[in-house]
């Protein structure tokens, strides 16, 4: 593993790009609604239980990391949180996802989760948090 001289990320790939200290977790939970901080937090404890996990504030989005970043937060809403996780296929038969889209030039899926509530992190969800997870061990 390969550390980030200045933000100490850890990285497997020496001299990794990435938006180093661009975003500090502060600047993203800033005027957010108690509401959407609780979700956040509820998310990185969940996560926590499955998991030794990093989280990386970075330009646009949050990232959750073990090895290798496995899933992402690309937007802290008014009362939710948008939850990406990239899996190497699609799956489409489930209830949680609100979309599901292929990365261009990858053969990536990104599956899209809005959570409005803790209870949303049900035994499905938590199913696809553990598939997530281990694929960035």
């Amino acid at each position: 593993m390969w550390i980030c001289p200045l933000c100490s990320q850890q990285f497997v790939n020496t001299n990794q790009v990435h938006s180093c200290r661009d975003k500090e977790l502060s600047d993203f939970l800033a005027g957010k609604s108690e509401h959407t901080v609780d979700l956040f937090f509820h998310l990185v404890d969940e996560y926590r239980l499955i998991g030794d996990m990093r989280v990386h504030p970075a330009k646009s989005m949050i990232s959750f990391a073990a090895r290798t970043r496995f899933a992402y937060i690309i937007q802290l809403g008014k009362n939710f949180i948008d939850v990406v996780f990239p899996f190497k296929q699609a799956y489409a038969d489930n209830l949680c996802f609100n979309k599901i889209k292929p990365v261009p030039g990858s053969d990536d899926f990104n599956h899209h989760l809005r959570i409005y509530l803790k209870e949303d992190i049900n035994d499905e969800v938590r199913k696809y948090m553990k598939m997530a997870y281990q694929s960035g061990l």
